[in-house]
């Protein structure tokens, strides 16, 4: 007879080597995945969140489990900081300030950090899988660059970045390594040598990644920068390629927002001063700047998470 609470039971063995996942003998005979081999084995007080989690035991390998197994935060101790990081990293403040607020060590903040840029890149991923098919494919993007820099002005780094206009979600994005322009390119190689340019190799990873998501007969906005239809045409090469004029920057925008009336790239420039707001070592005038340019991208990676998931809906409603 079947418990009250035998549908509550996982349907699996936690461990994927356990014979019940297999057409092994087991017991003198066949394994199967069905309920009867998992059995309850009482409960514990989880201490990292205070919550009582369930116990099971499977008879098929001979070894115990938990629900919180399952879970992406299984064997973290501070779970309960994931979602005051999550939020105060996408609210303008440094690492520092973080783990001052929460009375924890830096070192927490950055595994958080981490963590966070894992789950969000997994949450990106299923997110652009609902353009997969045919009928939902994208119809019309933004495209355009950002810029910032790695522990000096002279070692500059380029972030090209893609954007759905109307609702101003991000599709994608990069971090890559450019030479220094202007009067600190002489600087830069006597300081630091040669800086290699990757904004190409870069950019072509991110449209080869959206390439299956994006309509082969979209259309491309960008501004005139006279790179980027050689860096569009592989990978859009029956695409509409509308290039606008590119206009001076407001104050209040930091760059990003445009002296104009009309501005045909306002949904991603409006984004890119978003990013800008919310991303502490993005702020042009701050001493918070980026030390590592893969820590940048993962920091990019959980504001987009953020702003897909919570800032977009916020304009919409």
């Amino acid at each position: 007879m079947k418990t009250a609470h035998s549908s509550q039971l996982p349907k699996k063995c936690f461990y994927f080597n356990c014979p019940s996942h297999t057409s092994l003998q087991v017991n003198g005979g066949p394994s199967s995945p069905e309920l009867g081999h998992i059995i309850r084995k009482g409960s514990y007080l989880r201490s990292s969140d205070s919550k009582r989690i369930g116990r099971f035991y499977c008879i098929s390998c001979k070894r115990s489990f938990s629900r919180g197994s399952y879970s992406s935060c299984f064997r973290q101790k501070k779970r309960r900081l994931n979602s005051s990081v999550f939020t105060l990293l996408n609210s303008c403040v440094s690492q520092r300030r973080i783990a001052l607020i929460l009375q924890t060590n830096r070192k927490t903040v950055v595994r958080k950090l981490l963590f966070l840029a894992g789950e969000a890149d997994k949450n990106q991923k299923k997110f652009l899988r609902s353009f997969e098919s045919e009928q939902s494919q994208i119809m019309e993007i933004q495209f355009d660059e950002m810029e910032s820099f790695e522990r000096s002005k002279c070692l500059p780094l380029s972030i090209p970045l893609v954007v759905h206009p109307g609702s101003r979600r991000i599709l994608g994005f990069r971090v890559a390594s450019m030479p220094a322009k202007g009067p600190l390119a002489a600087v830069s190689r006597k300081k630091y040598g040669p800086r290699a340019d990757h904004r190409p190799r870069q950019t072509s990873e991110l449209l080869s990644e959206l390439r299956s998501y994006i309509h082969p007969k979209a259309k491309i906005m960008t501004d005139q920068n006279p790179k980027y239809p050689n860096w569009l045409k592989p990978h859009f090469s029956d695409a509409t390629h509308v290039a606008v004029k590119g206009r001076r920057g407001c104050v209040v925008g930091q760059g990003e927002l445009k002296k104009i009336g009309f501005d045909p790239l306002f949904d991603l420039n409006h984004t890119c001063a978003m990013i800008r707001a919310n991303i502490n070592r993005l702020v042009r005038r701050t001493w918070c700047t980026t030390k590592r340019a893969d820590r940048l991208a993962a920091h990019l990676a959980i504001f987009v998470q953020y702003h897909n998931t919570v800032l977009t809906k916020t304009v919409s409603a």
